[in-house]
C-alpha cells in the first residue's frame, strides 16, 4: 500500500456524479479522513449551445457517470468510497482500483501541472530538440494551456513559423 496519492476513477449512476462526489467529501470532512483523501473532480467543461437563434454557455460533464478522485488506496478508503450511495466502482478489472498514471489525469484533464516558461513573446530563443534542432528565432506566441510555442525561423532565405512544445525551447544567452 503506497503512502502517496493517485488519482482513481469511480463509476456512477448515470446523473449521480456530483451528488457522488458531494457526499463523499461530507464523508471525508465528518470522519476526518483528510490523510486519505486529497480531491475529488468531476471534470465539466464550459460548451456554447444554440437554442431558438441564441446563444448561451452550458457547462457539461466531459466524462459523464465517473468522479475522479485523488486518494491513498487502502482498505478503508476502497470501503468509503464503495459505500457512497450511488456509486457503483472503481473502474479496474473486476472492480479492483487501479490508478491513473500522470500523463493519463494530464491527459483527461484531470490534474494541470503548473509550467514555467523561461521566455516571453519577442524573444531569441534556441529550438534544441525535433528536426528543427539548434536553429535560432523568436517567439511569436505562447499557448501554455496546449503546451506549444510559435517561433519564426529563417530558412531558406525565409521567415517561417514552426509549433513546437514548450519544452523544445530555450531562451539564448
Amino acid at each position: 500500500m503506497s503512502e502517496d496519492f493517485r488519482w482513481y476513477v469511480v463509476h456512477t449512476y448515470s446523473g449521480y456524479e456530483n451528488k457522488v462526489a458531494s457526499n463523499l467529501q461530507t464523508t471525508v470532512e465528518n470522519r476526518n479522513l483528510h490523510h486519505l483523501f486529497d480531491d475529488i473532480k468531476v471534470p465539466t467543461e464550459i460548451v456554447e449551445e444554440i437554442t431558438d437563434g441564441k446563444t448561451k454557455e452550458v457547462e457539461r460533464k466531459i466524462f459523464p457517470g465517473y468522479v475522479f478522485i485523488k486518494m491513498v488506496y487502502t482498505d478503508e478508503s476502497w470501503y468509503v468510497v464503495k459505500n457512497i450511495r450511488g456509486c457503483t466502482g472503481f473502474v479496474g478489472p473486476e472492480s479492483k482500483p487501479v490508478p491513473l498514471t500522470d500523463e493519463e489525469a494530464e491527459k483527461m484533464g484531470v490534474e494541470t501541472r503548473s509550467v514555467e516558461v523561461p521566455y516571453s513573446v519577442g524573444d531569441a530563443v534556441r529550438i534544441i530538440d525535433g528536426p528543427l534542432e539548434e536553429l535560432v528565432g523568436n517567439v511569436e506566441s505562447i499557448d501554455i494551456e496546449n503546451n506549444s510555442v510559435r517561433v519564426i525561423v529563417s530558412m531558406f532565405g525565409r521567415e517561417t513559423p514552426a509549433d513546437l512544445e514548450l519544452a523544445q525551447v530555450e531562451p539564448l544567452d
